[in-house]
């Protein structure tokens, strides 16, 4: 057994590794090295013969307990005192079977699965709406291409006065078992029937107008209603509006997404929604009521606090976005003050700020201040006027 690599090792898993981590890595090197995958290459299937071994081993827990404690030896016949493991008697059909159904075929004991009724695909498409019509909901109208029932053959697909015939290749199951010779033994693959496409019924005579596939496509108009508060990529589900099921199956739905234009003022986060308000400076310093755009249409009155700096934040509460389930229940509306500074200013207003600066601690006069109080170095002499000297005085 020194030439076997460790179970873990083929595998690719720590050794504390739970059943289900041991489950996915087989299934990913099986999926890879199956013989049927790689007709052939003798590289692929030695590969596919030692993960098979290494899964059979440790996906039970006896065995792996054995192995665990005496490694390869434990199924030598002579370690452990079970009598030691025959590999070769392994069903793995039964193993193929739990962790790929019908990829691998056969190995379960329930046979081809029953051409029983099947839901129709679904189908999407999108609709484009506003900013506001998200918020507070709104009615969109579509237009889709429907597959709607041959009214010339009731939906069967055959010419009138023919008969649908059951599929002689898979006797009306819709499946059909392949069997390949592999070095397991045979094997056996459960595919859909090529003659009848898994429906069990072949049409000899289709009919002139749908062509044997009992619908008619045809262009219909739907009214799309979506709650208050959807965002931007949520879907709103229209039942029984996609594909026809097969074998008497429902219909599947349509999906419409939601996408929503951006807003040139607010931005929105789930339920909440944000924006910014430039305010003067004036306001800012002595405080004063200002206007508020919401999305609500109408702006709200706020007052603003002597003092406010530039970049302080306000809440206006329940002025957000509704909730999808309760209406009633919405987010709030978060503000951005900004301080605005004058870039044009005629000479009086000029005149007044200086006089404004003056009172409130001459912020103007500061540098020259500090010039003034530092132009005497200790000597009495101004700096300024000072000659250089040479590097011999």
């Amino acid at each position: 057994m020194a030439d076997k690599r460790d179970y873990y090792e083929v595998l690719g898993v720590e050794k504390s590794a739970d059943d289900a981590a041991i489950k996915a890595a087989y299934r990913k090197l099986a999926k890879k090295y199956h013989p049927d995958v790689n007709p052939g290459d003798k590289d692929a299937e030695a590969k596919f013969k030692e993960a098979s071994e290494a899964y059979a081993v440790l996906s039970d827990a006896e065995k792996r307990r054995q192995y665990d404690q005496y490694g390869h030896a434990a199924f030598e016949g002579g370690m452990g005192g079970q009598g030691g493991f025959d590999f070769n008697g392994m069903d793995f059909g039964d193993i193929f079977g739990d962790l790929f159904g019908d990829l691998f075929g056969g190995g379960r004991r329930g046979g081809a699965r029953s051409n029983g009724p099947m839901k129709g695909a679904n189908l999407r498409t999108s609709v484009r709406m506003k900013f506001e019509e998200a918020v507070f909901g709104c009615t969109k109208e579509i237009e889709l291409t429907v597959k709607e029932n041959c009214k010339t053959c009731n939906g069967s697909g055959a010419k009138p006065g023919s008969s649908v015939d059951t599929c002689t290749k898979c006797g009306g199951k819709g499946k059909v078992v392949y069997s390949t010779q592999s070095f397991f033994g045979v094997m056996q693959n459960v595919q859909t029937c090529p003659d009848c496409n898994g429906t069990g019924k072949v049409i000899r005579d289709k009919c002139p107008d749908c062509h044997g596939s009992g619908y008619i496509p045809m262009r219909k108009k739907y009214a799309v209603e979506f709650p208050a508060g959807v965002d931007n990529g949520q879907c709103k589900r229209m039942q029984g509006l996609g594909e026809p099921g097969q074998n008497g199956g429902p219909r599947g739905d349509v999906l419409v997404e939601a996408v929503v234009d951006r807003h040139p003022i607010f931005q929105r986060e789930d339920r909440d929604l944000y924006s910014t308000v430039p305010i003067s400076f004036a306001v800012a310093a002595l405080g004063g009521e200002i206007m508020i755009d919401t999305v609500d249409g109408k702006p709200v009155v706020y007052e603003v606090k002597p003092g406010t700096a530039t970049d302080t934040r306000v809440r206006l509460r329940g002025k957000g976005v509704p909730s999808l389930r309760d209406p009633k229940n919405r987010g709030d509306h978060y503000v951005l003050l900004t301080v605005q500074v004058p870039t044009k200013m005629s000479a009086k207003a000029k005149d007044l700020l200086k006089q404004f600066d003056a009172e409130c601690g001459d912020t103007l006069g500061a540098a020259d201040r500090y010039r003034a109080e530092h132009t005497d170095d200790g000597d009495g002499t101004d700096p300024k006027k000072k000659k250089k000297k040479g590097l011999f005085g």
